[in-house]
């Protein structure tokens, strides 16, 4: 495994940004813009797609990783919002 850093892998690390950004933000946000959210995530698979066709990637991983952690973010926040529901609904 080559572990150098060459111009394909800055071209996915790129890539990796534009897709922890875009899923950060559809977490973050409460009414999302699709063409934002879509269109980033496309360009970061693009870029991604770019790198991987030369070779496999550092930022594939450290993608998965990030993915992960926005995931989570997002269940506890979904959970901390349902609570805040029943809690409202009890107290109506």
């Amino acid at each position: 495994m080559n572990s150098e850093l060459d111009v394909y892998s800055y071209i996915g690390f790129a890539g990796m940004i534009c897709i922890i950004g875009a899923y950060l933000y559809l977490t973050a946000s409460d009414k999302p813009n699709p063409f934002l959210l879509h269109g980033t995530n496309l360009v970061g698979a693009s870029l991604l797609t770019v790198s991987l066709v030369v070779h496999t990637n550092w930022p594939s991983l450290m993608l998965e990783g990030f993915w992960a952690l926005i995931a989570l973010w997002g269940l506890s926040k979904a959970v901390r919002g349902r609570r805040r529901s029943e809690e409202g609904a009890r107290e109506a």
